[in-house]
Order: structure tokens, then C-alpha cells, then sequence
């Protein structure tokens, strides 16, 4: 049996990105998103997720937003949150989880603190990390519209094919949405 695959909720990549397919811009930048989108655009996800796996680059880029922007809630989660690193931040800090080894492993961990809700995936690398070992249910894309032109891409080249069924699509002001089931039968996983 898989153990990533134990509990109700489903493991989901949820990502924002730009229509020219990036998630952050140049240096990292993210601050683009709250031009296009509000935290109450993405509230129903959130209340869908039981726990989050993030990777080091991607908590790191949070944890500077929230520095810059102490009072600013980005994304209304209130779950525990797992970061996959092999550098823990020293101090480390005391409302997150640190894991290394294994994404299997990382991915079970996580998934069992979600409980019966969705585990969400966030960072490029994570992510197709997941997708590499068949570990994803769902991709969720929320597609902004401004081309950013350089930064950091959904997800790093070198993935193989993987088949995709479209699951529904919504728009919200200049928002749209996109949900995706991964088919594992086509990834040759």
C-alpha cells in the first residue's frame, strides 16, 4: 500500500502564475498576485486543505512577504505547514516542520496532519518532485493576466509527459481558474 495515499483528502499542486507560465517573477517577486487577486478569491481551497508541503525556496519568499508585510493575510490557511529542505533555517522557527529524505515520506507525513482534508503542494520544485513519483491528485492553476517575462516557472523543465483530464474551470474578475486530475495511467508512473 501507498502510504502517501492513506486519508480522505486529495494531494493538490495549487499554484498561481502568470498567462506566460510564471509563478513568481524576477527575484522571486510575488507581489504581482494582489494586483489581479484577493485572499477571498482562494478561501474555499483553503478551507479544503488540512496541511500544506512547501518547499525551502518558496517558504523562504513567504517569509520575506510577511517580514515586508507583517499585518497582509496572503492566503486564509490556518493548518500546519511542512517544509521539504535540507537546510533548516537556524533558528528554526517554531510554527513550521521541517523534513528531509524522501518526498514519499514527506508527502505520507504531511498528508496524515491533513487529516481528512486536502494536502496542498507549493514550490516548483516540490511539486514536480510529487509528479516525478506519481504522488498528485489534482493541479489547481489560477492563470493571472499579465506576462511577467522572466522568473520562476510552474514547474523546472525536464518532467516527463504527464496526461492531465480537465475537472472544471471558473473565473472570478480577472482570475481563472483551472483544476486538473493528474492521470497516473499516462505518466508511466
Amino acid at each position: 500500500m501507498d502510504v502517501s495515499r492513506t486519508g480522505g483528502g486529495k494531494v493538490v499542486v495549487n499554484r498561481v502564475m502568470s498567462l506566460d507560465g510564471f509563478v513568481a517573477g524576477p527575484d522571486d517577486a510575488m507581489d504581482w498576485i494582489f494586483d489581479f487577486a484577493s485572499p477571498d478569491e482562494f478561501a474555499e481551497n483553503a478551507a479544503a486543505t488540512g496541511a500544506m508541503l512547501v518547499g525551502r525556496r518558496t517558504y523562504d519568499v513567504g517569509a520575506r512577504m510577511k517580514a515586508d508585510e507583517p499585518d497582509r493575510t496572503d492566503y486564509p490557511f490556518a493548518g500546519p505547514v511542512f517544509v521539504l529542505t535540507h537546510r533548516p533555517p537556524d533558528p528554526p522557527d517554531p510554527a513550521v516542520t521541517f523534513l528531509s529524505g524522501d518526498i514519499a515520506e514527506a508527502v505520507a507525513t504531511a498528508r496524515a496532519a491533513a487529516g481528512d482534508k486536502n494536502l496542498e503542494i507549493l514550490g516548483s520544485d516540490v511539486a514536480a518532485q510529487c509528479l516525478r513519483r506519481g504522488l498528485v491528485d489534482e493541479l489547481l492553476v489560477y492563470v493571472l493576466p499579465v506576462l511577467l517575462g522572466d522568473g520562476t516557472r510552474l514547474l523546472p523543465p525536464g518532467l516527463p509527459r504527464t496526461g492531465l483530464e480537465p475537472l472544471g474551470s471558473t473565473r472570478s474578475g480577472a482570475v481563472t481558474g483551472f483544476r486538473f486530475r493528474v492521470r497516473t495511467e499516462d505518466t508511466g508512473v
